[in-house]
């Protein structure tokens, strides 16, 4: 694919409310048990969402790495020889590192015992793209209860934040003389 950063990815989960349930919802441990939704998200290197996966909200991020990079997988097709993943220390473990390694991906996973602002390193596209994507209030919130609605909005932020990097990623480079110029764009 054209301009996109394929030999770095980033993976990560993000818990957000659910409080109606519903099929996609568990208990969230963050929230004193209410219902809540994860969703794990692989991007590219410079933050465009390939993969989306949802589950609930009591589901650990490490099960949920092999489904979210098949997903990025079936979205692009073909990825380069050489692909390195970035992962937080949610996914420190053997299992994490022998699943990379049946995929063909090498691992750039946290360590457990160092402080995470140090190790962010290539891993805050894929937190970005988070925030982007609890900037929808529906998600934020998600009060949908089948499955496949919930796997629609996810899909339609995703579309949404990608157009949005596009159009920031144009901004600067494609300007002309006439152009009328407002204040942010200077």
């Amino acid at each position: 694919m054209i301009g996109l950063e394929l030999d770095e990815l980033s993976v990560d989960g993000c818990i957000t409310k659910a409080p109606c349930g519903g099929e996609a919802a568990g208990r969230s441990p963050v929230d004193r048990g209410k219902q809540g939704l994860k969703r794990s998200v692989a991007t590219e290197a410079r933050g465009v969402p390939l993969g989306i996966v949802s589950a609930g909200a009591n589901r650990h991020d490490s099960p949920l790495l092999v489904p979210t990079l098949e997903a990025a997988m079936k979205q692009v097709g073909e990825l380069p020889d050489q692909v390195n993943v970035n992962l937080d220390r949610g996914y420190d473990s053997d299992k994490t590192r022998c699943a990379l390694a049946e995929l063909g991906f090498t691992g750039e996973i946290a360590r457990k015992a160092v402080p995470a602002p140090i190790q962010a390193g290539k891993r805050w596209v894929v937190e970005r793209s988070h925030a982007w994507m609890n900037g929808f209030g529906k998600l934020r919130r998600c009060s949908e209860k089948r499955s496949l609605v919930v796997d629609f909005y996810l899909y339609l932020s995703a579309a949404i934040v990608t157009l949005r990097m596009l159009i920031r990623r144009a901004t600067p480079r494609y300007r002309w003389d006439s152009r009328p110029i407002t204040k942010g764009l200077k």
